[in-house]
């Protein structure tokens, strides 16, 4: 390589804070070629051109995009994640590149229809035992068994831990990152399938990682009232005026109040950390979207008929799987394109949920219309 090429590759790692990431520090579970890139702006590209990214423009985030086009989709918040990781990395000189490859990947392991759809192929997943299905541990195993045509990417050690512990539902004020090599990385990821204890409680090997953890929250938390709103659930002024008065009125207040917070409580420490105050709010204002978004989503009749839905496509293709139906689809469109070690090496109950959880919405539904179609016939 030109040594000016390497130099300006490199030469964003001089001005990093001391806690952050240097980009000769990534580690690959296996052998990599090596090019002009550095390790996590190599895997920023392995990503976006991962099939699995492409889907994200057709998956729900909250609510389905049916009738309303300004409703956001999975695509647009993990961008909003990733601005406002990478602004809060900028600011307190972390890498941006390790920032915005574990963003732009944390959500590749969700399903059609959101945390409702997450939540019926949990249930599918324990009933074919294949353990716990959660969206950020489905992403670490896309980008490590599934991508690649059921070989693989290669993405750095830090980046998969990032994406595994991502996991914006378990709020703290404050985040240490842990110490790992890979085969502590592994018996995490490993040992989530089976252990609740061990799946909630994860925490990142990076300061990064611990942005994105964060950023995270504060993409959804206020994007997801405007989103309500367009719903015609709630408005901003039904927002308690505590919560309110500290994290603001908007969205763009919210986001810019927790950002800015976030940077003066972290600068320069071997932590990143939100004020009480904020903290506080974050947490009252996550119940206020449970109790007047989330939980008004759907209702009752429709999560019971997605459940429905989700069983019906899982147990019609693993039924196909089993009897060895080469005219089904997940022959046709998925396991053809696949590699012999990846048909060869998993369940045919994985090989089923890898399947299904990586379907958008549409796909999804048009897969179980042409089941019931053929049940029919």
């Amino acid at each position: 390589m030109n040594d000016e090429v390497y130099k300006n590759m490199q030469k964003h790692d001089k001005d990093l804070s001391k806690y952050a990431t240097l980009d000769n520090e990534g580690i690959y579970l296996r052998e990599n070629d090596e090019d002009i890139r550095t390790v996590f702006f190599r895997d920023i590209d392995r990503i976006i051109y991962s099939l699995s990214y492409v889907r994200y423009m057709d998956k729900t985030q909250v609510f389905s995009k049916k009738n309303n086009d300004h409703i956001q989709t999975r695509m647009i918040h993990v961008q909003y994640v990733s601005k406002i990781a990478r602004t809060i990395g900028r600011a307190l000189g972390l890498n941006e590149d390790l920032i915005e490859a574990a963003a732009l990947g944390h959500d590749l392991g969700h399903t059609p229809f959101g945390h409702e759809g997450e939540r019926a192929l949990n249930k599918i997943s324990l009933e074919l035992n294949e353990g716990y299905f959660m969206h950020n541990i489905n992403s670490v195993r896309i980008l490590m068994n599934v991508e690649n045509y059921g070989k693989g990417q290669n993405i750095s050690l830090q980046v998969l831990d990032a994406i595994m512990c991502h996991n914006g539902e378990m709020v703290s004020n404050e985040y240490y990152p842990k110490k790992k090599t890979i085969e502590t990385f592994m018996d995490e990821y490993n040992n989530s399938y089976h252990s609740l204890d061990i799946a909630k409680y994860l925490r990142p090997m990076t300061l990064e990682g611990c942005v994105v953890r964060l950023s995270d929250i504060i993409a959804y938390i206020g994007r997801d009232i405007e989103d309500g709103i367009r719903k015609g659930l709630v408005t901003f002024e039904d927002i308690p005026k505590e919560i309110t008065d500290v994290l603001g009125h908007t969205n763009s207040e919210i986001v810019n109040t927790i950002i800015m917070d976030i940077i003066k409580n972290s600068l320069n420490c071997p932590y990143i950390k939100l004020s009480d105050e904020v903290f506080n709010a974050i947490i009252s204002l996550k119940k206020f979207n449970y109790e007047n978004i989330y939980a008004k989503s759907l209702t009752r009749n429709e999560k019971e008929t997605l459940e429905q839905m989700f069983r019906t496509v899982v147990y019609n293709f693993l039924e196909d799987l089993k009897n060895h139906n080469e005219e089904s689809i997940i022959f046709t469109s998925y396991l053809s394109k696949m590699s012999k070690d990846y048909y060869k090496n998993n369940s045919y109950e994985r090989i089923v949920l890898d399947y299904v959880s990586g379907m958008t919405d549409d796909y999804f539904i048009e897969q179980y219309n042409k089941i019931n179609i053929k049940k029919e016939n």
